[in-house]
């Protein structure tokens, strides 16, 4: 969708429920072409501290009165509403991200249903009664926190918008939400669709900046109490440090490094299509993504040759053209890429995609590779790459797949292939992640199923009802009524 006809000013920022234009801007760049295509607002201190203001005053007006019932009503409108512009949102984000259009759709239509989930959580969140002594009755309650501060990426706007500021909502928290400055089209569309729902003034914020200006303010404000980071494990270690000066909770969704575990006995027929997609998909920029296959050693070869024959017909262009993979985000990614691939050495390159012909040429393209016989502490097996590229790990046994599998400072995802149920349970169990996988990898996107990680990878968990107890504080009554 070209940027005019955009029904929303990408050079705004939202604040209070009023769209207000800044002197300073930052450009706004096409990662399919390398060029230039708009530019958006640069907001600072200012406009953060002015966004904190406002959500204090919505949780004191209006919105701090509806009842949960009525959150979930302006939630279900807002999920009607993003449903009926996915294709337009699906453009947008195509261009801004540069994940193809298909990808780009998906994440829309996980917007929608994030939204329709919250709505139907917002007044299913309920308290308990304790027995206690005599002459007491004591009970709990759920409440938000109040000011809530996102911290959202580039390479998932819309998707961790609504595992995000949906869960907040729907608890009744006042929302800012600082986006990413690379991506933050789809951050400002939202915000406008859910104006138009009748969310109350000052319930979301909206400021575009950088995140050492805007960001860096946003996790030092006092008035904020609960912040909520999905990122680089550098960045996450420094929102949790201004947290900690004000004392308040953070959610931390970071980094991985997320295997694939293939036994044996594995469907191979059924297991291809996730080895690899889970590891292109938005050109591997994705913390979930499985960029370690580990494979055991008496099909080792087989898996890395019909892996390799997939990776040789995937194509690569412009995010429009609705290819396998799209463009990196910015020239400065395409760079972190290809410097990690140049560590592959003597590695075996089993297969690389293709870039097709006539791709611009400023675009960020890095055709995605497929690295056989690398040993489990290699960087390349240990750093996250965040780009198109997998590693191929042979393994013995179970243990020995359990120790490289853990073997990470990470703990995001895992998934385990194997016929064998006890073993499946058992890997389960042993895999060191905040999602394990059986015979299947992701699950569709599982708008219903907690979501996070261990060590490197954070703590707290998104999505489903976990979400909502992140984002609420747990109030004990107790009651002396003789």
């Amino acid at each position: 969708m070209p940027l005019d006809r955009l029904w929303f000013d990408p050079a705004q920022v939202f604040i209070g429920g009023r769209w207000l234009t800044l002197p300073e801007t930052l450009p706004l760049e096409d990662p399919s072409t390398g060029a230039a295509i708009g530019a958006i607002a640069r907001g600072g201190a200012a406009e953060i501290d002015a966004a904190v203001a406002a959500a204090e005053a919505a949780l004191a007006g209006p919105w701090g009165r509806m009842t949960a019932a009525e959150r979930g009503r302006v939630l279900a409108r807002i999920g009607a509403l993003v449903l009926a512009r996915a294709d337009d949102l699906a453009v947008i984000e195509a261009t801004d991200v540069g994940k193809p259009l298909k990808q780009a759709r998906a994440d829309a239509l996980a917007l929608a249903r994030y939204m329709e989930f919250y709505a139907g959580a917002a007044d299913k969140l309920m308290g308990e009664t304790i027995p206690y002594l005599d002459g007491y009755t004591v009970y709990t309650l759920r409440e938000p926190h109040g000011v809530t501060g996102h911290i959202v990426p580039w390479n998932y706007p819309m998707q961790i918008i609504g595992r995000s500021v949906g869960a907040a909502l729907a608890m009744g928290n006042a929302c800012v939400l600082k986006p990413a400055e690379e991506a933050c089209l789809t951050a400002l569309a939202f915000a406008r669709l859910a104006e138009e729902a009748g969310l109350p003034a000052g319930a979301l914020n909206v400021v575009p900046g950088l995140g050492e200006e805007a960001g860096a303010a946003l996790t030092a404000h006092p008035g904020v109490r609960h912040l909520s980071f999905t990122g680089s494990v550098g960045v996450g270690q420094l929102v949790q440090a201004a947290a900690a000066r004000n004392v308040v909770p953070v959610t931390l969704e970071l980094g991985g490094k997320s295997p694939q575990v293939v036994f044996a006995d594995a469907d191979l027929d059924r297991a291809l299509p996730f080895l690899v997609n889970a590891g292109i998909q938005n050109a591997g920029q994705t913390c979930s993504a499985a960029s370690r296959i580990l494979v055991e050693r008496s099909r080792y070869a087989e898996v890395v040759d019909r892996m390799a024959a997939r990776y040789g017909a995937l194509k690569v262009g412009p995010a429009l053209s609705d290819l396998d993979v799209g463009p990196l985000i910015s020239a400065r990614q395409k760079a972190l890429v290809e410097g990690f691939l140049a560590l592959a050495g003597d590695l075996t390159l089993a297969a690389r995609g293709q870039v097709v012909e006539g791709a611009p040429a400023g675009g960020h393209y890095v055709a995605p590779a497929l690295l056989a016989d690398v040993g489990p502490d290699h960087r390349l097996a240990q750093e996250e790459i965040f780009g198109p590229a997998q590693v191929v790990i042979p393994f013995d046994d179970e243990d020995h797949a359990t120790a490289i599998a853990n073997g990470t400072g990470y703990g995001l995802v895992a998934g385990c292939w194997t016929e064998n149920g006890s073993r499946a349970l058992r890997m389960a169990k042993r895999l060191r992640a905040g999602q394990v996988f059986l015979n299947n990898y992701g699950a569709g996107g599982g708008v219903e199923l907690p979501f996070g990680g261990v060590g490197l990878s954070g703590h707290g968990r998104e999505k489903g009802f976990e979400a909502l107890y992140g984002f609420s504080v747990l109030k004990t009554v107790a009651a002396h009524h003789g």
